[in-house]
């Protein structure tokens, strides 16, 4: 915050009050003889306090008393409620809240927002009564300055009236301002101040009339967390298994000074106090005695700084973000935990009732938009809700896993809440014993089908008539495939003779047996006649089944060449062992067989292109 923008802030407020102080007339004869206010700012929630001593001089009966707010500080007001009080000290009682309604009255100055208290039973001609007033303020305390370094301390500026504001007169009224540790830079000193240790003393002062005014703004240190949560997401869902599930899902800034400058994780790291000292590195958050099940993560995963302990009125969790917050700073997590459902879900009235906490469990959080989701069983009905302050409520319907229809929610939102706020709702439904076996009787059900499936599937005979077209042809086409496997069989037996008679012509080089080069080529003439035997009643079946048709040139043209190629072969093992016989000279045979060996090449690729192309088929 600037200089200019505190001056024009307080220069608005001046005139605020030079207006009231014009516009006095009285709604009543009603007098506060005696008023007492308490403006406590150890955190960043601004409470007041204010106990009033209300007498009726008048004639009429009296049932409501007006409470006006400036609208400057109507629109940071989070918490308002108002009790009669009896007694002193310990003897002292409280009635429970009073009724509480925004109003408009008539002939009184527009820029103000008020709210009429309806008192228990009407105040007569003589008769007082004690009203307390208990009212928290947020976004009430600015920085000033608004941007600070690392090193720096952090100051806020508070701004009000040091007499009560009030359509009455008041004959007595004190006020006194509590701050969170004795450092004041400055403060409006007025008649009858007083500043000891951490607090400010204004008052008494008398006989004061309608809507009057005195100007004080006190700038002070303070370096208590201003954690505010933008925004938090609370879900709880209820299991009628046993359980209601919690999660919260936050997203955190530090709305203190704004932080600039370097920051240094080493000066931190050895004086956190001092270089650091507006920070906070960590919360606790509050959560019912028997709470499980508990974690703390962000969007990349389990976060492990934090710590659990407890005992039988509570569980504390201890939260560290993954860097110290400074002003502005903002981070985003979640919270989940499990509860015993018997201990938050109960029976009146023919309807079940989940009775748990509304707020943010974590202590002096602000919560600018706080949302609270309540996942019923699917089939719960008739759907009612207590809340003991306003809220916007909403219904919609979420689906999980094994749901028809889907879950009823009912949806909670409530802006600017405060500690306050954390208090106990009711949520009342109607639910029927027997929506409980749906979904067990769904997974029954879906294994009894699937195995009876199964059974069935096992024992069907399912195969093909086999008297049918569809079925003869099948086994035609098989036995057609079981034909050209052998064949394909027989000459690849043929090329492994071949191979033979080619390795008989390599020894007969290396040795020069010629004898045993001969005796190869019998065998293996031998072996092809035997092949080709074999081979004769394949390929009758293939020319004589109408399935193998297209087949049958393809596998005549293989034979064939595999014919041929045997023929060059033999040639040419005969030329090669009678050029050795006669000792004819190496360069001779070779010309004798080159064009032999040519053909048998081309012929031998020929072969190999046919295999492929046939066993693709």
């Amino acid at each position: 915050m600037t200089t200019t923008t505190t001056t024009i802030r307080v220069n608005l407020l001046f005139s605020f009050f030079i207006l009231l102080a014009q516009w006095s007339p009285a709604l009543s004869d009603l007098v506060i003889t005696k008023a007492d206010r308490k403006i406590d700012l150890t955190s960043q929630v601004m409470r007041v306090t204010t106990t009033l001593k209300i007498e009726n001089p008048d004639n009429d009966p009296i049932s409501e008393v007006l409470l006006p707010f400036g609208d400057d500080h109507a629109k940071d007001l989070a918490f308002l409620v108002a009790t009669t009080s009896e007694g002193k000290g310990k003897t002292k009682t409280s009635s429970s809240s009073l009724p509480i309604k925004v109003v408009k009255p008539e002939g009184m100055p527009p820029s103000l927002t008020w709210y009429s208290v309806s008192l228990p039973k009407k105040l007569a001609k003589g008769q007082s009564l004690n009203l307390e007033v208990r009212t928290a303020f947020t976004h009430a305390l600015q920085p000033f300055p608004e941007k600070i370094t690392q090193a720096d301390i952090q100051l806020l500026v508070f701004q009000e009236s040091a007499y009560y504001l009030s359509p009455y007169a008041v004959n007595v009224q004190t006020l006194s301002v509590k701050l969170p540790e004795p450092k004041v830079e400055s403060y409006t000193k007025l008649e009858n101040t007083k500043y000891s240790g951490s607090e400010i003393k204004y008052g008494p002062y008398e006989n004061r009339p309608p809507f009057s005014f005195a100007k004080i703004a006190v700038h002070f240190v303070s370096n208590k967390p201003f954690a505010v949560a933008q925004e938090l997401v609370r879900e709880i869902e209820i299991s009628h298994w046993g359980n209601v599930q919690i999660t919260e899902h936050y997203n955190l800034v530090n709305a203190g000074a704004r932080s600039i400058g370097e920051f240094s994780r080493l000066e931190y790291q050895a004086r956190p106090h001092l270089r650091g000292a507006s920070s906070f590195r960590h919360l606790v958050a509050k959560l019912p005695p028997r709470a499980h099940s508990i974690y703390y993560r962000d969007e990349i995963g389990n976060i492990s700084t934090s710590n659990i302990w407890g005992d039988s009125s509570k569980t504390l969790l201890e939260i560290e973000p993954r860097y110290p917050m400074f002003g502005g700073w903002k981070t985003t997590f979640t919270i989940g935990y499990g509860l015993p459902l018997k201990d938050y879900l109960f029976h009146a009235e023919g309807k079940r009732f989940l009775n748990i906490s509304f707020g943010c469990p974590m202590d002096e959080v602000v919560v600018e938009n706080l949302v609270v989701k309540v996942i019923l069983p699917e089939g719960s009905k008739d759907i009612s809700v207590l809340v003991p302050f306003p809220v916007k409520e909403s219904r919609e319907t979420r689906f999980s896993h094994l749901d028809m229809i889907g879950r009823p929610v009912v949806v909670l939102e409530k802006t600017n809440a405060v500690p306050e706020h954390n208090q106990y709702f009711q949520v009342y439904y109607r639910f029927s014993n027997l929506s409980l076996l749906r979904e067990p009787m769904m997974l029954i059900s879906g294994f009894f089908f699937l195995f009876v499936a199964c059974i069935i599937y096992m024992h069907a005979d399912l195969t093909i008539s086999k008297s049918s077209p569809s079925y003869l042809a099948k086994l035609q086409w098989d036995e057609v495939q079981t034909a050209l496997q052998q064949i394909q069989s027989i000459i690849n037996r043929c090329l492994g003779i071949h191979d033979k008679l080619e390795a008989s012509l390599r020894d007969l080089s290396r040795t020069g047996d010629v004898q045993a080069c001969k005796a190869a080529r019998k065998s293996a003439d031998n072996m092809l006649k035997e092949l080709s035997k074999d081979l004769k009643p394949l390929l009758s079946f293939l020319q004589s089944s109408t399935l193998s048709a297209s087949l049958y040139s393809k596998v005549e043209e293989l034979v064939a060449k595999e014919k041929e190629l045997q023929e060059k072969l033999i040639v040419k093992h005969t030329t090669v062992a009678d050029s050795y016989e006669k000792k004819s000279g190496g360069r001779d045979i070779e010309n004798r067989i080159a064009p032999i060996q040519q053909r048998i090449t081309a012929l031998r690729q020929e072969v190999d292109d046919l295999l492929e192309t046939i066993d693709e088929i």
